[in-house]
């Protein structure tokens, strides 16, 4: 699914998964493998590969759920 990636004005990295119109703070931050794995305060997981370091945002990004 497509996801955004963006920073709230508090400075949190936020996820907008327009398709199910749920956009969801960042909770936790996990590096496996080659991907990244967020944890979103819903307790969605979300599987991100192939993202640089550092991370220029906004930006549209391929996730896949896991959680």
């Amino acid at each position: 699914m497509k996801v955004m990636l963006r920073r709230n004005c508090a400075g949190h990295l936020v996820v907008y998964v327009a398709k199910k119109d749920l956009e969801e703070e960042v909770v936790k931050e996990v590096e496996a493998d080659c991907e990244t794995i967020f944890t979103l305060a819903n307790g969605w997981e979300l599987a991100i590969a192939g993202l640089e370091e550092p991370l220029k945002l906004p930006k549209t990004v391929e996730a896949r759920r896991i959680a």
